[in-house]
């Protein structure tokens, strides 16, 4: 059986380094599990796949999708933008500080990664660029700032995190919540000292005027700012479940950007809906493919041997969580997060409950990880999709990046790893584990 395993890794990985779809990634390596091992029929997995993802909890992955489209069509982000701008513009690089908050809290609101950056990068990067900042370092802060839409809850990775490994999402939504939070106040920090040594104009605008203009700019603001508002207090008020959460925020952003901001339109609606329906669709047959294929690992016992290996290299629980992180970087980056999740989730939570540590303290382990992964390649999603937005070479964005990686996520990941009250604090305190 241990070899029929390692076969079917390896078709995956081959799959992989051709830079075949995932869903086919999967689908090779699961034919092979299913036609050339007796573990079960491929019709038997077919109705168990299915049977995971009629899971009403999944509802919530399509309607944040669809929340994050309506959001960037609206004109949301644009008031939450013009608000922090205000407060914030007459200080020396406060526009990077101003984007760094802005992505933290679109991506909360839409789950996603990537909205932070559809949202924010086509309006701030060019303003940045004209105060003074390198347009290579203001995509690669923006680019590392959505990924904090991936950490600050409601996060999409924490859903199928909790989904899979049947955790309470409440408890794996707050597990991430103060790495992301210090991570968002880092890349501040990271910021500031990066403008002393650039000539970085500053609005003229006194204190005065920005005073006579709060009133109207907070008001015009104040609708933006009650969706996550809105969608956070019903999940942890215990009003909403996550799932209804997202089809408020759903329900929220299209009269709002109707109505208020006057943004959205009938035909931006339906064109929205059929991005979402697109991106959700390749989503839900790579997570069916992924699932199934997970599960063809746990029923051949490959989380035991790998259990069993690593055990057997040493029993010092902190090489043990060096290999996991090691691990997991790697992971990320070669799948992206989702994928990840599915893939690795059930494979490594039997060897972590043996180490002593909690799913819930997992969760926050291997969502700062993956999460790091959409920066790093070769897959890089989000890296990827900033540069377009920014319009900026590979070779330009690579150095600010990695920097950001090596002040922000790389320690985030050491901290919250080997400091479980980082990310147990809030769930103890709400009474969720």
């Amino acid at each position: 059986m241990l070899v029929d395993l390692v076969i079917s890794i390896a078709i995956l990985v081959f799959l992989l380094s051709f830079g075949t779809p995932l869903p086919f990634c999967f689908g090779g390596a699961l034919m092979y599990m299913v036609l050339c091992t007796d573990i079960g029929s491929m019709s038997g997995m077919y109705l168990w796949g299915f049977e995971q993802l009629i899971n009403p909890v999944l509802l919530c992955i399509p309607l944040f999708v669809f929340a994050g489209n309506l959001m960037s069509e609206s004109g949301i982000a644009d008031a939450l933008l013009r608000l922090c701008n205000l407060l914030l513009g007459r200080f020396k690089g406060a526009l990077g500080s101003v984007a760094v908050v802005a992505c933290a809290i679109i991506g909360a609101i839409s789950g996603s990664g990537l909205t932070g950056v559809a949202a924010t990068g086509p309006l701030l990067i060019p303003r940045m660029e004209a105060q003074g900042y390198d347009r290579a370092y203001a995509t690669a802060l923006i680019a590392n700032a959505s990924v904090l839409g991936l950490l600050i809850p409601p996060s999409i990775n924490m859903v199928v995190y909790g989904w899979v490994t049947e955790t309470s999402i409440l408890a794996c939504f707050l597990s991430t919540l103060l790495p992301g939070l210090i991570l968002m106040l880092v890349f501040c920090v990271v910021n500031s000292c990066y403008v002393r040594r650039r000539p970085i104009r500053v609005s003229s605008e006194s204190f005065g005027q920005a005073v006579k203009k709060l009133p109207k700019t907070g008001l015009a603001a104040l609708p933006a700012l009650m969706m996550p508002v809105i969608i956070l207090g019903g999940i942890y008020g215990g009003i909403m479940t996550p799932t209804e959460s997202a089809a408020v925020a759903c329900a929220y952003a299209i009269p709002v950007g109707l109505f208020v901001y006057r943004g959205l339109r009938p035909g931006a609606i339906s064109m929205a809906a059929k991005e979402s329906a697109t991106a959700v669709g390749s989503i839900m047959v790579m997570v069916l493919f992924g699932l199934m294929l997970s599960q063809q690992f746990v029923f051949g016992g490959l989380p035991q041997e790998l259990a069993d290996f690593l055990l057997g290299v040493t029993q010092n629980k902190a090489v043990l969580l060096l290999l996991i992180n090691a691990v997991l970087i790697f992971v990320g980056m070669i799948l992206n997060d989702v994928t990840g999740i599915l893939l690795m989730s059930p494979l490594l939570l039997p060897l972590v409950k043996a180490m002593g540590i909690h799913p819930v303290h997992f969760a926050a382990i291997i969502g700062v990880n993956l999460s790091m992964g959409t920066l790093t390649p070769p897959f890089a999603g989000i890296l990827y999709f900033s540069m377009r937005i920014g319009k900026v070479e590979f070779a330009d964005i690579v150095g600010p990046v990695m920097l950001l990686l090596c002040l922000g996520y790389i320690p985030m990941c050491f901290l919250v790893t080997f400091y479980e009250p980082l990310a147990m604090w809030l769930p103890r305190f709400f009474g969720l584990v």
